[in-house]
Parts: C-alpha cells; sequence; structure tokens
C-alpha cells in the first residue's frame, strides 16, 4: 500500500494556499499563444527596436528578458518561508528522483531520440551536412536542467516551494561540475569549453538577485500585514525553416512527456506526495536554455544547426510545460489514492 496521501498534508503545509485557479492561469496556454504571435508580428514590423533589446545582453544572457523573469518569480519566491528550508531534507526521496532523471536519464535519452529521429526517421528531409550538429544541439538542450522558470511551473501546481528552491539549487551545483563532462561524452568532444560567464551570470541573475530580493520583500511584506497581505502579493530562421523546426520539435516533445511521467510515476511508488512530486516532474523535464544555446553558439556558430535545435526547444518550452502542469495537476486525486 502506498503511503502517498499519509504525507501529504504535512509536507504541503508551506504551499500556497487556495485551490482555486484565477482566470489569468486558467487560459494561460492562450495568453502565451497571442503573445508568440505578437512578438513575431513586431518583430517583422520593428526590427530595429527587437534587435536592440536582442543586444543588451552580457555573457550571452538577455538582461530585459532577466529583468522580466525577476517579476514572474520574486512573487512567487516570496511564498518560500526560508527557515525551513531545512525541513527539505525529508523530501530526499523527491530529490533522488528528480537527480536521477536530470543527470542519468535525460541526456543520454535525449542523445538516443537525437540518433532515432534526426540520423533515420528524418534524415532524408534534413540538410546532410547538419544532422550532426541537430543532434549536438538536442544534447546540449537535455544536458542542462531549467533553472528559473521552474518556479513558475511549480507554482501553478501548487508545488511546495522550499522543495523547488532547494531542488534548483542543487541542480545549479552539479552543473557546475557534471555538464562538461556528460556533453563531452556523448557528443565524443575531449574538451569542451563551457560558457561559465554565461552559467554563473546566469545562475547569479536567476536565482542569487531574484531570492534575495524575494527574502527582503518577504520580510517586509509580513512584518507590515502580516501573512494575510503576503497571500494578497501576487526570428527569420525560424520561419525560413518550419519543417526543419517541426523536426527537431519531435525528439524534445518526446523527452519532455517521457521524462515528466517517468519522474512522476517513480515519485508516485516512492510515496512522494503530489506537491513534491509535481515541481520535481516538471523540474525533470524542463531545460536551461542560456547555458544550452550559449554553448551551441560557441561550439558550432550562431548559424549550425545545433544552435537552432536549442532555440526550438525555447520556442516550444512555455506551451509544453503548461501542459505538463495540466497533467499533473488534473491527476492529483488518482496520485494520492492508495494502490495495492
Amino acid at each position: 500500500m502506498s503511503d502517498a496521501s499519509l504525507p501529504a498534508g504535512e509536507a504541503c503545509a508551506t504551499s500556497p494556499v487556495g485551490g482555486r485557479i484565477g482566470f489569468f492561469e486558467r487560459y494561460l496556454t492562450v495568453w502565451v499563444l497571442l503573445c508568440i504571435v505578437a512578438g513575431t508580428l513586431l518583430g517583422h514590423l520593428l526590427p530595429g527596436t527587437f534587435a536592440a533589446l536582442g543586444g543588451m545582453e552580457v555573457a550571452q544572457v538577455n538582461l530585459p528578458v532577466a529583468v522580466l523573469i525577476w517579476l514572474m518569480i520574486i512573487p512567487m519566491l516570496m511564498k518560500i518561508d526560508f527557515g525551513a528550508l531545512g525541513g527539505v531534507r525529508r523530501q530526499w526521496k523527491g530529490i533522488g528522483v528528480t537527480l536521477f532523471i536530470n543527470w542519468a536519464v535525460k541526456p543520454f535519452s535525449m542523445a538516443l531520440l537525437g540518433w532515432i529521429f534526426i540520423r533515420h526517421v528524418f534524415a532524408a528531409w534534413l540538410p546532410a551536412d547538419q544532422l550532426d550538429s541537430y543532434v549536438a544541439g538536442l544534447i546540449l538542450l537535455a544536458a542542462a536542467p531549467c533553472t528559473a522558470m521552474v518556479f513558475v511551473w511549480s507554482n501553478l501546481c501548487n508545488g511546495e516551494p522550499n522543495f523547488t528552491l532547494s531542488q534548483v539549487a542543487l541542480n545549479d551545483a552539479i552543473m557546475v561540475v557534471a555538464f562538461a563532462p556528460i556533453v563531452g561524452l556523448l557528443l565524443g568532444i575531449s574538451a569542451i569549453t563551457v560558457p561559465w560567464n554565461t552559467l554563473l551570470l546566469s545562475v547569479v541573475l536567476y536565482i542569487v538577485v531574484p531570492v534575495l530580493l524575494s527574502a527582503v520583500l518577504r520580510r517586509v511584506v509580513l512584518t507590515r500585514g502580516g501573512p494575510q497581505a503576503l497571500e494578497r502579493f501576487q526570428g527569420q530562421q525560424i520561419l525560413a525553416q518550419p519543417l526543419v523546426i517541426a523536426m527537431l520539435a519531435v525528439p524534445i516533445l518526446i523527452q519532455v512527456y517521457g521524462n515528466s511521467a517517468l519522474a512522476y510515476l517513480l515519485n508516485r511508488a516512492f510515496g512522494v506526495p503530489h506537491c513534491v512530486a509535481a515541481p520535481s516532474a516538471l523540474i525533470g523535464a524542463s531545460n536551461f536554455f542560456e547555458l544550452a544555446v550559449a554553448t551551441a553558439v560557441g561550439l558550432f556558430g550562431v548559424h549550425s544547426g545545433a544552435a537552432l535545435a536549442t532555440v526550438v526547444g525555447v520556442l516550444i518550452e512555455v506551451p509544453v510545460m503548461l501542459s505538463v502542469v495540466r497533467i499533473v495537476t488534473v491527476s492529483k486525486r488518482w496520485y494520492e489514492t492508495q494502490t495495492v
């Protein structure tokens, strides 16, 4: 008998309050699709403006995007009781499942999927001189677990915020030592140069800065209004190659749904509460695009198939992850049902 339903209440005690989904969250997929369409049109109508925004970057990290991510994740990080982070060690099973998916399954499964679809199934319709580069881009995408956007996905499915922060921090630490060896092994490159400036700056901008800001804001809000106040604080290449984009998206989609399902089912088998299993599945499926794109550009060039493959991951990330959020949310009752 699984005891998943017994610890769930205790483990989710610090989860966001309330189960009703607001109007904005309910139709978030629609807003995202509208933004994609609007962004594409504006990019054609105002190319100079968007080129200027795109050029505001340091070490391949776009600063306007970083600010927008802060606006998204700081309200969510404010829900975290930083004094309770020590209790996350009780969720070692969920952490173990996520680490297993991120580092023992994800890069290697993507290498297999890339070999199947790029080198064989779709090979006749893809540029022959770019096949290896496409596969390399997919591997780079899978070898870097997601960071900041995970807070958004976790919040949407009422995931345990302390677990999410701890898991992201742990993944960042592992990336520093594991990214280069795994990529080097799968790509057959003996001396891979990791863009450390991109990796470290991304961690600072997407994790350290918003965490510090949210901790300060949380203290201010709690001091002034208490817990109740806290709850109220809330391209051209793409268009030119639609068929290539669609074919590159296939292995990415299979991996996202496959890895999230595997993490979700493993957590259920181990009796992990849903508020931990949900963000675990989401962290296991998403990617750290800044690092993947920067490495692809550094190794293969900005116009390479590898760079294009990593950009495809960026394009489909939001709608695909929203669908995973939906799946883990609607299946909560099934997840928490005791099974023999």
